[in-house]
């Protein structure tokens, strides 16, 4: 059994999947929408990754932020590869609000305000999901 939680099947059902990824939907009130993309593949960084396979992945990212951007109407969009707690490659897409509580400094940040938790639009899974398999 493997100890890398991102390689173990996931606990949350994935909005998409393929040969190389899944998307997962970050259980956050404070960050409605926050997705996950995660590569299969258990490497640390992007330059582990053929050109092609990167190409993918990021291609990916780009979906995702597109549909949360269509059906949230974000003020930003925060993109992030870290893998500093868990080094398996995968990325952030965290739709962000004038009014969340760390804003505008990173979600990873102190609270600057009183958290207002968010609620998701009626079929927002389902319609982000569709777009990411258009």
């Amino acid at each position: 059994m493997t100890t890398c939680e991102l390689c173990r099947p996931l606990a949350v059902p994935a909005l998409f999947e393929d040969d190389e990824h899944r998307v997962v939907l970050v259980d956050d009130p404070d960050y409605p929408g926050f997705c996950r993309v995660i590569h299969r593949r258990h490497v640390a960084e992007m330059t582990d990754l053929s050109a092609d396979e990167a190409s993918r992945l990021f291609d990916l990212v780009l979906r995702v932020e597109r549909g949360l951007r269509r059906i949230l109407k974000p003020t930003k969009v925060n993109l992030a590869s870290l893998g500093n707690v868990v080094p398996h490659l995968h990325w952030h897409v965290i739709p962000r609000f004038v009014d969340d509580p760390t804003f505008p400094r990173s979600v990873w940040s102190q609270d600057s305000r009183p958290r207002s938790p968010r609620t998701l639009p009626p079929g927002f899974s389902t319609d982000l999901a569709q777009s990411l398999r258009a």
